[in-house]
């Protein structure tokens, strides 16, 4: 419904910014990605008319803060900035909601799920509507960023080539947090094949069986762990275990039980 509106209006925003930056083209297409598995999700899941609306413009905004921070700091760290509380702040409390969308009936949704959207976890949400948005924005953010870490540069995001990555180590608490089904956090990660092995076990923050089942059909697991040459015996030896139990772990959530 609004939509093309708050897509034109987005564009206007983006020319503030380098277009040509390498990190904030990534941001740009990443953008459009995960409103593409809004789009997706909200057909396989036969969310209504304004569900889904409403989910393709929480997914055009969700990064929005992320230029800024780039802009200033050149930087996808989170120490640089928060970028989902950048981003409510200057939609809410500058006002600049009311580019993208006219009326205010969505505003205490949108700011939920922008909020939240790269949160540890989220916090306890009592309206149904707000937590289905607030878990959709994760599930498509995470569904997209596995295209990122696939046909992206490693230096852009991540700061070194595959080669380099492969020769690094994992630390020992980034390797048994896997095992423990939880996602790692950024206080943890030490290396940045630790960062490597987040972007792999963050699986285990998916929240719809649809969005698990375009993980397995697009065989992203096996993609995203094959896309480094592991040079490094020791880090070689426990991507390839945690290959196997991740494997498990989406299997479980897609009806697939074979190991």
């Amino acid at each position: 419904m609004y939509y093309p509106l708050a897509q034109q209006e987005f564009e206007s925003y983006l020319n503030g910014y380098d277009r040509e930056n390498d990190r904030i083209k990534l941001k740009i297409i990443h953008t459009y990605g995960v409103v593409k598995q809004a789009e997706e999700l909200a057909g396989r899941m036969h969310l209504s008319a304004e569900d889904t609306d409403l989910a393709r413009l929480i997914a055009l905004l969700h990064d929005i803060g992320r230029f800024e921070q780039l802009k200033r700091y050149d930087s996808f760290e989170p120490g640089t900035m928060d970028h989902a509380a950048y981003g409510v702040k200057v939609l809410f409390d500058e006002g600049m909601i009311r580019r993208f969308l006219p009326d205010d009936k969505w505003d205490s949704i949108i700011y939920t799920a922008i909020a939240h959207h790269s949160d540890y976890e989220l916090p306890e949400i009592s309206d149904p509507q707000t937590l289905l948005h607030a878990k959709l924005i994760r599930d498509e953010d995470k569904l997209d960023n596995c295209r990122v870490k696939l046909v992206d540069s490693t230096s852009t995001f991540i700061n070194v080539s595959e080669e380099e990555l492969g020769t690094q180590n994992i630390t020992q608490k980034v390797y048994e947090t896997v095992f423990e089904n939880k996602c790692i956090l950024s206080a943890d990660r030490v290396t940045q094949m630790d960062y490597w092995v987040s972007y792999i076990v963050y699986f285990f923050d998916i929240n719809f069986k649809e969005s698990f089942d375009i993980i397995a059909e697009n065989d992203y697991l096996n993609r995203i762990i094959d896309r480094i040459p592991y040079s490094n015996p020791s880090t070689k030896k426990q991507m390839e275990k945690i290959r196997t139990y991740m494997q498990k772990f989406i299997n479980s959530h897609t009806g697939n039980r074979l190991s």
